[in-house]
This record gives C-alpha cells, sequence and structure tokens, in this order.
C-alpha cells in the first residue's frame, strides 16, 4: 500500500517531504513487527540489540562501547542491561585492572536465546521482505547516502 493511502493523506509538498514521512512510517512499521516477533521472548528491540552486540563482540563491553553502538541512542543502555542480567541473558563484572570500569559479558544462555530470536527474525524477513537481495542492497546505500552529510 502506498503512503498516502496508509496515512490518509491525498498530497505532500514535495517528493522529499513524502519520503522523509515514507521513512519514519516505515521504520515505525519495521518496528511493530520486531517487536511483535520479540514478544514471545520476553525481550525488546532495544534489549534484543544488546544481545547481538555482545554476542558479535565475542568479548566483553562497557556500557558506553554498548551505548555507542546500539541502533537506538536513546536507550538506557545501563538499565536495558540490568534488565537482561536479571533474566540471566548477561553478567556485569568489574574490571581486574580499572575497578571503575564494568564490562558486560553475554551468557550462554543468551548467545542460546539470541540465537533463537535471530533465526525467528532471519526467516520471516527473508520470506516476508518484498525486496530482493539487490533492491535490499540499493536501498541500504540510498539510506546510507541520506545521512553521509549530517
Amino acid at each position: 500500500m502506498r503512503i498516502e493511502e496508509e496515512i490518509n493523506q491525498k498530497k505532500f509538498i514535495n517528493a522529499y517531504q513524502k519520503a522523509v514521512v515514507n521513512i519514519a512510517f516505515t521504520a515505525s512499521w519495521l518496528s511493530k513487527k520486531q517487536a511483535d516477533l520479540l514478544k514471545p521472548f520476553g525481550v525488546t528491540i532495544q534489549q534484543f540489540n544488546i544481545l547481538r552486540i555482545l554476542r558479535g563482540a565475542k568479548k566483553p563491553l562497557t556500557i558506553k562501547i554498548l551505548t555507542s553502538r546500539m541502533i537506538d541512542k536513546m536507550s538506557n543502555a545501563s538499565r536495558l542491561v540490568d534488565k537482561l542480567k536479571a533474566k540471566g541473558y548477561v553478567e556485569r563484572t568489574e574490571c581486574s585492572s580499572d575497578r571503575r570500569r564494568v564490562d558486560i559479558v553475554i551468557t550462554e544462555k543468551g548467545i542460546q536465546i539470541t540465537k533463537q530470536m535471530s533465526t525467528i527474525m532471519d526467516k520471516h524477513f527473508k520470506k516476508d521482505f518484498p525486496l530482493s537481495e539487490k533492491e535490499a542492497n540499493i536501498l541500504s546505500d540510498l539510506l546510507d547516502k541520506m545521512r553521509e552529510n549530517s
């Protein structure tokens, strides 16, 4: 369905306004789809993001590094880590060389749940994403281009 129909707006001021509205609307739509897929696991999109970062890092990371790598920079990484710790998905460890530094590491339980969630997400988006791999790469390149001069 076209953006005009989705938001019941007949006309935009120009193509740039239409593109910005479409990107914002699509980002919200995509977030909802991801949240729905993660709901059975009791994990939010932001928590999933932290788990994926930690799994990919293969080493302990500080809250500061986690925050810099997160998609949603407005998230409170420390609070998210606390919630993941309560679920047994991550551990906080004091750095032996710098007691002020606290490292976050993903647990085996966290690795397994992240693997399950990633498999479901990947399967869903490969099946339901209406773009070819070439088109998805073009879209990514265009989105990268949008952020280049900001």
